[in-house]
């Protein structure tokens, strides 16, 4: 009899998705669970079947393995496939699927448990030989031994979540002063992000290399490794570029660490796709960082070049196969490099962003290499409830620089509009001459960005406002009456416009040029324009004798826009009345997104400095605190610990 026959996919979004059509393709029946905030979503369309789990609230959805298990009794399903993520490294949960006769597509719940805890894992490593970073992995949790243990490794070190991952319940500490506050912080993130304030202390290595090798093992005793990936340009302790084979790598340096990770997975009997990551120093020594016993968001870079599908892996050594190579025959092929396209704004510091996605146009597969794994729709809300990530794009070449420069384009020809994103930093990055050169390390975006325009609010160029100001122009002469000659409903007159970006105002001036062209103005600048075509998605322009397509979406006086990378969204202010700009410094603050409050740390009457912590919002399974603007007497406080907040909602006022 078959192992399993329908398979219920315990995720949402990108990897949902590339799970559900491998699964298809190997001729599995798959079942989607969504909340009520993904009832439109991406993975619930291409399932046979789905049902719905519960309210957005993650707790309440996705991380409700109740609700997951009775999705799975419901719909018939006999296999769980947990993504990652989410409760893809939950021992519970996975013995929870056991015991309800589901097969868990992943590895033993006692190899979950050992491997999901930094402090047991690392017990464990050291154990069996393999190098770890020095720290304290204790049971005693205590402020005063942690603060003791501190001394004795000395700074800077890092705070880490045992139970952690993706940067939540991470903090790097660099003087004993800032020891208390970080504890704090790093445990109430972890608490709320992982249901564990578990910690642990480790010397934090200068600028490394982040790199990690990438396991296989079925249930016949085969355990084989197709590899590492590096993994070292992040933001937040988040990964956001990650490439295979290491660039830095010797070729003594790649066998050693793949003999320590499976090392590593041979101490818990591995079964299952993991991955052993590991810090690279400046002297060329690695250290067991951590194991993830799932699969990785970037594993489509070893499977471009590997030649094998990683989810179809899953699948079989999950129904008893054994693996289909050996060692020896795994073949390594060019090289690959992987982005994560992330709903977060680079210019205030990655806060993740909320919107309605209203354009979504993966770019053209015209480039052979080029792979975009993505869960979006057109339509769909972007909401405060999950991880920002939006999608992978990864692109294989015979040479590293093959790669790249297939890889920059398709980043520079995805159209995203509706919902900031951090495409035009991608692109930067890629197009870095440290990057290009292989240069970097963990420390790569803040030596290199900190200064970046990338990471500031963004200058339009006159081309852009030039083509913004025209179709608002074609947009008003669109609702004339039809036998107005082409663009004309007032020839000759020049029009001023002033367009906003944010607070930003520009003014403009549009006049009749020869032909169908028009003529704008920007203090010295003139641009000549001609709109060739134009649907409700896309323009095709002539500017200044250069013909371009454009996408872009028009709502009244509101324009989204596609630069080629990144977008603008730019407001019709022209007929508004002049309102005075708030100051940064200024005495309210607002929300920077939505989220919601898990901290109120003042009260009504209470002293604050500039740049004192007031509250602090969760969103996207972050903790974000918000600070004061200037130094004053907290007036009124709008909100309360638990309370739902809107992007610029109102939520303290300082006098």
């Amino acid at each position: 009899m078959p192992a399993f026959h329908k398979i219920l996919i315990a995720n949402r979004g990108e990897i949902a998705c590339r799970i559900i059509l491998a699964a298809q393709a190997l001729g599995y029946r798959t079942v989607a669970v969504f909340s009520e905030a993904d009832a439109r979503a991406r993975h619930v369309q291409l399932a046979d079947e789905a049902v719905c789990i519960g309210p957005p609230q993650v707790a309440r959805s996705y991380l409700n393995g109740a609700a997951l298990l009775d999705a799975a009794r419901r719909s018939g399903a006999d296999a769980l496939h947990p993504g990652y993520g989410l409760l893809s490294e939950n021992a519970a949960f996975a013995q929870a699927c056991l015991d309800a006769g589901l097969t868990f597509i992943g590895p033993s719940p006692e190899a979950i448990a050992l491997m999901g805890s930094k402090r047991l894992s690392k017990i464990a490593m050291l154990a069996a030989g393999v190098p770890c970073i020095a720290g304290y992995q204790g049971a005693e949790q205590d402020d005063a031994s942690l603060a003791r243990e501190a001394e004795r490794l000395g700074y800077p070190l890092m705070i880490k979540a045992s139970a952690g991952g993706g940067g939540r319940g991470l903090r790097r500490v660099d003087r004993a002063e800032e020891l208390a506050p970080q504890l704090r912080a790093a445990r109430s993130e972890a608490l709320s992000a992982f249901g564990c304030d578990e910690l642990i202390l480790e010397q934090a290595l200068i600028e490394p290399h982040h790199v990690e090798i990438q396991l296989f093992g079925d249930q016949h005793g085969q355990l084989i490794h197709l590899g590492e990936r590096d993994c070292s340009i992040q933001r937040r302790h988040q990964k956001v570029i990650e490439e295979a084979p290491c660039p830095v790598l010797t070729v003594e340096q790649r066998q050693a660490m793949a003999e320590a990770a499976l090392k590593a997975a041979r101490a818990v009997n591995y079964v299952g796709a993991g991955t052993v990551e590991f810090l690279l120093d400046a002297d060329g020594r690695f250290y067991f960082l951590e194991m993830n016993t799932r699969l990785q968001v970037e594993h489509p870079v070893s499977e471009m070049v590997t030649g094998l599908d990683l989810v179809a892996w899953q699948i079989n050594v999950a129904a008893g196969l054994p693996l289909p190579l050996r060692q020896e025959q795994v073949v390594f092929n060019g090289h690959a490099i992987e982005v994560r396209l992330y709903a977060e704004d680079p210019t205030r510091d990655f806060l993740p962003q909320t919107g309605q996605v209203l354009g979504w146009e993966p770019a053209p597969a015209l480039t052979a290499g080029v792979r975009i794994d993505h869960g979006l729709v057109e339509g769909q809300t972007i909401g405060p409830f999950y991880d920002p990530l939006l999608g992978k794009l990864i692109a294989h070449g015979a040479t590293r620089e093959e790669a790249r420069r297939k890889l920059l384009r398709a980043v520079e020809d995805c159209v995203l509009l509706g919902v900031a994103s951090n495409q035009r930093l991608l692109a930067n990055l890629l197009a870095h001459p440290g990057f290009i050169e292989g240069r970097f390390s963990t420390a790569f975006i803040d030596e290199h960005f900190s200064d970046h325009p990338s990471l500031k609010a963004y200058v339009p160029s006159t081309i852009e406002l030039a083509l913004a100001t025209a179709l608002f122009y074609q947009q008003t002469a669109d609702q004339h009456p039809p036998g107005l000659s082409g663009w004309r409903n007032t020839a000759s007159v020049p029009r001023p416009y002033r367009l906003a970006l944010e607070e930003t105002r520009f003014d403009l001036l549009l006049t009749d040029g020869p032909g169908q062209a028009l003529v704008i103005q920007r203090a010295d600048e003139r641009i000549e324009l001609q709109v060739l075509a134009r649907d409700a998605h896309w323009v095709r322009a002539q500017i200044d004798g250069v013909v371009r397509r454009y996408a872009y979406r028009l709502d009244g006086d509101q324009l989204w826009l596609f630069t080629g990378p990144g977008s603008l969204h730019l407001r019709d202010c022209t007929l508004a009345p002049v309102q005075a700009s708030q100051s940064a410094a200024c005495g309210t603050l607002t929300a920077p997104m939505d989220g919601a409050i898990v901290q109120v740390l003042v009260s009504e009457g209470s002293q604050v400095c500039q740049g004192q912590a007031l509250l602090v919002l969760e969103a996207m399974k972050m903790e974000h605190p918000l600070k004061a603007g200037r130094a004053g007497v907290v007036r009124q406080v709008r909100v309360a610990r638990g309370d739902q907040v809107k992007n610029r909602q109102i939520l303290l006022e300082v006098e």
